[in-house]
């Protein structure tokens, strides 16, 4: 069931009431899915029912709904009587709350939200929050934080589509992925006159079904120039597309039985007599039942950071429950102010991110530029020659060797996965998922000076190559995993805990001719220990540390050993080289000690995917949406908000 509450206060700043419309209307056209119950309510000092519950069976119920959507403004916010005027809205099919959702939209403040927060709590409504532009409530967070729902933020900036994209991140949960809305692309820019907006969307084969293209613009009562080309060579036009009578600035294209699979291209012309924000939206549905499609998902470790704390964004991708591995993933963060913030997403087990190739995109984000609520979303796209699937790893400790009565023993070598096993092409494919949102606190309004080191080196590795050592690890960054680090601090030791308890004093390697890479690129090492005696038995333990060029230093690295010894041959598999065994030394004292050095870090780590969160300001309109969700197959709703 879903309930939209469209506060009309202020609305008319920055045009958002034509924004709120072309973001209700692709959620109302594209995003819900069938047989989810519908209703609308507005409010402003005041709440109106403007349309109870219907429930989406065909399109024409689809189309009834958009034109309940507000088209004007008058002013006052008061949220708790339009979440109220949403539960009566429930209230007359459902006696009971427990479950139904709500999408709460405002762009106003209002001061007396603390009135309806135990009603709010107590409820068993799920409530997701849309705030608009920078003065929405500061409070509207509590009745997300209060119901687990959805936090969203939209910004003001009018070629970001933060609003369509909240709107598109919002799915009714009815637990089957295939009936779910898939967000393919989102992308907006400022166009000149009798300039193009060009681009590029795949279709890949796990999507198709119910494949919408929309265009939106910002000025002209006209719709641009389009042409849109499928795999095949099949052209629209913008004659082809359907224009809404009751939204004049977005066209809409609906893709009748399943999409062709491949790249759809697109050129679209502004012939307005001034430059305007053009907007290409592109959703689909799987393909199929038997195939589960590509799906992204993007969260933050944390939706409240306190400065100087770095936060850190994920994006997973996977198809059913398999990762999918060597996509490009592109972060876009938005502030309140400042431009967006742009960061590549990384799944090689260093930096942020915790284990290599297990489809979990990572990255530290530092590039605080005040304190408020900021949003982000997430672009995939998967190209044939790289993109993969994987297998779950495992995380048990691979141990090469172990002494027994004074004897070495050694173990068979580590199985590697097969290609067969972790080869299966996906094929190219472009996705978007929006992140939501996070509130950041405590940012020194004066300028931010460098308080980020390098990040914490997790993936050292040393062996014996004859006389010498050979260390590799993914270099850091200035500030953190960002940037490029100014030199390395290496150290050696024959005692691990020596190295371990007192880093500082150990030995130090000669790294003079050692120039930081970029963050993100493998480094590679060889020297010639000096005051070490390399025998049969010689264990030597390393560890590193990265430094900035304002002089901060990162945590030390894991601890790795270099062991060379030749094993008696009759302890030898036929298949076993005999020269070296090099392993990574684990910190003592914890579970996360049992974790191999491959690449991940030296600790179990867990990743924390948590919706972001948003921070206060003012304004004057509202719009909350409630669903009803058809349960899987097995008659009955369940209502959820």
């Amino acid at each position: 069931m879903t309930a939209s509450f469209i506060e009309k206060g202020k609305l008319p700043r920055y045009n958002r009431i034509k924004r709120l419309q072309q973001a209700a209307e692709i959620f109302l056209l594209q995003i819900i899915e069938m047989d989810s119950w519908v209703g609308i309510v507005t409010f402003e000092s005041t709440a109106q029912i403007t349309c109870n519950l219907q429930q989406i069976v065909n399109e024409t119920v689809r189309q009834d709904l958009i034109t309940y959507l507000p088209t004007k403004t008058d002013g006052g916010t008061n949220i708790c009587a339009g979440v109220r005027k949403g539960f009566e809205v429930i209230k007359q099919k459902y006696s009971n709350l427990s479950g139904s959702e709500i999408v709460l939209l405002t762009d106003g403040e209002d001061k007396n939200m603390s009135n309806c927060l135990t009603e709010v709590k107590n409820s068993g409504s799920i409530i997701h929050i849309v705030a608009l532009g920078s003065n929405a409530a500061q409070e509207l967070e509590q009745f997300s934080d209060m119901t687990k729902g959805f936090k969203f933020y939209a910004t003001d900036t009018v070629d970001s589509n933060g609003l369509i994209d909240a709107f598109s991140g919002i799915s009714s949960g009815s637990g089957n992925i295939s009936e779910q809305s898939i967000q393919l692309e989102s992308t907006a820019q400022s166009v000149a006159v009798k300039q193009w907006m060009n681009g590029t969307v795949t279709v890949d084969s796990t999507v198709g079904k119910d494949t919408f293209f929309v265009v939106t613009w910002d000025r002209s009562t006209s719709p641009p120039d389009i042409l849109l080309r499928d795999p095949k060579g099949k052209e629209y036009r913008t004659s082809n597309f359907t224009v809404s009578d009751l939204n004049l600035q977005t066209a809409r294209l609906n893709i009748a039985g399943t999409a062709e699979v491949g790249d759809w291209l697109h050129w679209i012309q502004n012939n307005h007599t001034e430059s305007q924000v053009i907007s290409m939206i592109v959703t689909s549905r799987a393909a199929s039942l038997a195939v589960p499609p590509v799906t992204v998902k993007a969260r933050m470790n944390k939706d409240t950071n306190n400065f100087p704390n770095p936060m850190v964004i994920y994006a997973e991708a996977s198809q059913g429950s398999l990762p999918v591995l060597g996509a490009t993933v592109m972060a876009t963060v938005e502030q309140e102010t400042g431009s967006a913030v742009e960061l590549r997403l990384l799944d090689d087990g260093s930096g942020a991110d915790i284990m290599k190739n297990d489809g979990i995109y990572s990255k530290y984000f530092t590039s605080f530029k005040g304190n408020g609520r900021y949003n982000f979303k997430v672009h995939i796209q998967g190209r044939n020659q790289t993109v993969r699937l994987g297998r779950r790893q495992s995380r048990a400790l691979y141990v090469p060797g172990y002494i027994e009565n004074g004897e070495i023993k050694m173990n068979a070598p580590r199985p590697e996965p097969s290609n067969e096993e972790i080869q299966a092409n996906v094929g190219s494919f472009n996705r978007v998922a929006t992140g939501g949102s996070f509130v950041v606190k405590n940012v020194p309004s004066g300028g931010i000076i460098d308080v980020f080191p390098p990040c914490k080196i997790t993936d050292l590795e040393a062996q014996f190559e004859e006389d010498k050592i050979h260390l590799s690890w993914t270099a850091p960054g200035n500030n953190l995993d960002e940037g490029q680090a100014d030199r390395y601090i290496i150290k050696m030791s024959e005692s691990l805990l020596d190295l371990r308890n007192t880093f500082e004093n150990a030995t130090s390697v000669n790294t003079s001719s050692l120039v930081p890479k970029p963050a993100g690129t493998k480094e590679s090492f060889q020297f010639k220990p000096e005051n070490v005696t390399i025998e049969n038995g010689t264990i030597i333990y390393f560890a590193i540390c990265a430094v900035d060029n304002a002089s901060l230093t990162s945590e030390v690295s894991n601890v790795v050993q270099a062991a060379r010894f030749v094993p008696p041959k009759e302890s030898l598999p036929d298949t076993l080289p005999t020269e070296v065994i090099t392993n990574s030394v684990p910190k003592q004292g914890s579970l996360s000690d049992m974790l191999p050095n491959d690449g991940i870090n030296d600790g179990i780590n867990v990743s924390i995917i948590v919706t972001g969160s948003v921070i206060a300001v003012l304004i004057a309109v509202s719009i909350t949406v409630c669903i009803l969700h058809k349960k899987n197959r097995k008659g009955g709703y369940e209502l959820r908000m």
